[in-house]
């Protein structure tokens, strides 16, 4: 089988997720070994996630690996990929973030019907605010996913050359991590529309036990915040190195 970028992101993505929300369920489930686990083991389970997806993804037909709209939109921007590519990139993003939610809801099945809490469920798929403020839940994922971009290219360039030595994954995978511990308290942060979206998607259409809304009002903030920041971000590093 020839190497797809399609099949690669969908992978990729899928074991973010499967591993991210992974690790969402299992501080916050019922009977739950992990329950009680905190923010600390969320943020930590978030950046394994992204360190596995990343090899996933490059293992399995997408070497850049982007797992991530606001990425592939902001590599669109500064000229990084065409948007013929970005558009099949971001297409297996959404398709794998959909799919990693269906293995958690299957990882964690009996686990549902004893959590009560209908917020908490729908915090093991996407994200929610800590205080609810359009504008400026807007403006953290926009700072949250300007940080992450930004980053990025200041270790991989526009094209993405692998930093020396191979440790590209292990640097954004830390990079993550300090997002969330740094600036994930007001959103959850979500900094990337697929890893929200499709999950939420997944939670609206599967059987979960005793579920409540999928909180569509606040839906576009996830989506529409990341790729503004990553947008912006791919902008300034142009102006900034020039190329």
């Amino acid at each position: 089988m020839a190497p797809s970028p399609f099949l690669g992101e969908v992978l990729g993505t899928m074991m973010l997720i499967l591993l991210g929300n992974g690790v969402v369920a299992a501080v916050l489930l019922n009977k739950s070994k992990a329950q009680g686990g905190g923010w600390i083991v969320i943020t930590a389970g978030w950046a394994f996630a992204v360190m596995s997806g990343v090899f996933v993804a490059q293992a399995t037909g997408s070497p850049n690996a982007d797992l991530n709209p606001a990425v592939t939109v902001a590599k669109i921007v500064n000229g990084g990929t065409t948007l013929n590519d970005g558009l099949v990139r971001i297409a297996g993003e959404f398709v794998g973030a959909f799919l990693g939610a269906v293995l958690v809801f299957l990882a964690y099945f009996r686990h549902w019907g004893e959590t009560s809490d209908q917020g908490l469920k729908l915090a093991c798929h996407c994200t929610a605010p800590a205080i609810r403020s359009t504008p400026w839940n807007l403006v953290t994922e926009i700072i949250g996913t300007f940080t992450l971009l930004f980053v990025i290219f200041s270790i991989f360039g526009r094209l993405g050359t692998p930093p020396v030595g191979g440790v590209g994954p292990y640097l954004v995978a830390s990079l993550v991590w300090g997002i969330g511990l740094s600036l994930g308290g007001p959103t959850g942060y979500a900094i990337n529309p697929a890893r929200d979206l499709g999950p939420r998607i997944a939670h609206a259409v599967l059987p979960i036990a005793g579920k409540g809304g999928s909180d569509w009002g606040y839906s576009w903030i996830p989506v529409v915040g990341p790729l503004i920041g990553g947008a912006l971000a791919a902008v300034l590093q142009v102006a900034v190195t020039g190329m």
